[in-house]
């Protein structure tokens, strides 16, 4: 029987290992490997969320046996169980969706498209599973370059001028982070020795070589999260990719620099920023929310639409830092807002990007103006699409709602009433976008449009599937999770 420390190795090395066998069975076989993966994948994150619920501390495993600061540790608390259920779902999802496209026929000519989609799709599981249960900086910044190799080429899968160019300003925004990134490693490793979370958060003091170097990673990890105004990559490269790529990079990938992000301030380096620090972080938050929407209005395309709804979105996150940072009886209620408008977002966004590419595939077009009666011709994917519109604009019984129900609530209890009229406003703005697309679509005396292709029902139904997963996230009790909870505090993660 495998200990369930080792799980923590399993959910980094099936995806790897995936990788390889699918590079060598080769683009007929890749999507059968990729398949097999994500049904493995799946019923590790759930052992592994399982075990934390059941024992209530946090999992440990040190590679090789060296504990840091000599050897790397792998730590798995409720966040990273969150995170790995999250991964799990929105990539079994993105894989079912997918093998329609990426399927090579027996007799035909051999594709170079879906054995690159394939191995990347399990090269960014690998980086986000790295990413959820690394313990130390320098490994988190080898699990996100991963992720981020892995990502770049879904943007230009298909080839055209205009994505290739999408995926260099991609890659640039992405090493320009890294650089900061990696900078502010070697200024930590240099005054303390290590960067080991738990060690740090033992060690680190309010100096200005620990100011500096949370500055740099913060800088450097906001591009590759896309804050604004560091957003500029985001909507070409998340509106040109493939649908299928299109979800994966909006729903997850994005989310795994917010994830070290958040680990950086509040487990390794935790009180050291600052609430001055945490204002301005929660204020660039709250431009992207407003930023992103009225950008997001100003759209003819959908995918351009719903990708600068990305950017807008993630503003929420950022409210976390001054929210669950402060002392008091609200900060558990802020953590739990914040994580859960995270996992909201990642579903719900994925069945929209999916919505829109059979949108596309059945038009020929994404232009919103062509959008009059598609609510009768495309039932079912409208359907879905609205499903996963509440949740962006916070309507009862969804995830978003409860997210930013709990979000206003604690920034009102705190005393930080400001960030409850952005979240408003930012609610209201959201409706104005989606409503762009579900009024022509859904009107009652337009004529059906007529169809260029027809959508196959197994696509729509698992795009419902995710949608209807957003919704359901509302009915989880309003207050904070008790697995969430589990190893809150990083000292409370060392090795066992």
């Amino acid at each position: 029987m495998i200990a369930p420390a080792a799980l923590l190795v399993l959910a980094i090395i099936l995806p790897a290992a995936g990788v390889v066998l699918a590079l060598a069975a080769g683009g007929r076989g890749a999507e059968r490997v990729a398949m097999a993966v994500i049904a493995g994948g799946a019923a590790i994150a759930l052992a592994i969320a399982g075990t934390l619920w059941n024992t209530g501390a946090p999992l440990s495993y040190t590679v090789g046996g060296w504990a840091p600061p000599l050897g790397i540790a792998l730590r798995a608390d409720g966040l990273s169980a969150f995170m790995l259920l999250t991964s799990a779902l929105v990539i079994g999802a993105i894989g079912l969706f997918a093998r329609a496209t990426y399927v090579q026929p027996a007799g035909t000519p051999e594709r170079r498209a879906p054995l690159v989609f394939w191995i990347m799709l399990m090269g960014v599981w690998t980086g986000l599973n790295a990413v959820w249960l690394a313990g130390d900086l320098f490994s988190l910044y080898v699990a996100l370059e991963l992720l981020t190799f892995s990502a770049v080429p879904l943007v230009s899968l298909e080839g055209k001028p205009e994505t290739l160019a999408a995926a260099l300003r991609y890659m640039l925004f992405a090493l320009i982070g890294s650089i900061l990134y990696l900078l502010g490693c070697a200024l930590l490793y240099g005054g303390y020795g290590t960067l080991d979370i738990v060690l740090l958060s033992h060690l680190a003091r309010p100096e200005p070589v620990v100011f500096v170097a949370l500055a740099l990673m913060t800088a450097g990890l906001a591009a590759k999260t896309a804050l604004f105004p560091l957003h500029l990559w985001l909507p070409p490269a998340h509106a040109g990719a493939p649908a299928a790529a299109s979800a994966l990079l909006s729903a997850l990938v994005v989310k795994g620099s917010f994830i070290l992000t958040v680990r950086l301030w509040f487990d390794a380096l935790p009180g050291i920023a600052g609430g001055g620090a945490a204002q301005f972080m929660a204020a660039l938050g709250s431009a992207a929310i407003i930023a992103g929407s009225v950008l997001a209005l100003r759209q003819a395309r959908l995918k351009l639409m719903i990708a600068y709804s990305t950017v807008a979105q993630i503003g929420y996150l950022f409210f976390l830092f001054p929210l669950a940072g402060a002392a008091g009886d609200w900060e558990r209620l802020a953590w739990t807002g914040g994580i859960m408008q995270l996992v909201a977002h990642a579903v719900a966004k994925a069945a929209m990007f999916m919505a829109a590419g059979l949108i596309g595939e059945a038009l020929g077009h994404d232009r919103i103006a062509g959008f009059a009666g598609l609510g009768r011709s495309l039932p079912v994917v409208m359907f879905a699409f609205g499903l996963a519109g509440m949740s962006l604009m916070g309507l009862p019984p969804s995830g978003g709602f409860v997210a930013k129900a709990m979000l206003l609530t604690a920034s009102i209890g705190e005393g930080q009433w400001w960030w409850a009229v952005v979240i408003m406003i930012g609610g209201l703005l959201a409706a104005g976008y989606m409503f762009r697309v579900l009024t022509p679509a859904l009107a009652g005396g337009a004529a059906p449009v007529i169809l260029a292709a027809r959508v196959s029902r197994p696509r729509q139904a698992v795009v419902l599937g995710l949608a209807i997963c957003a919704l359901l996230l509302g009915l989880m009790p309003l207050r904070p999770s008790a697995l969430l909870e589990v190893g809150r505090t990083m000292q409370a993660a060392e090795v066992r």
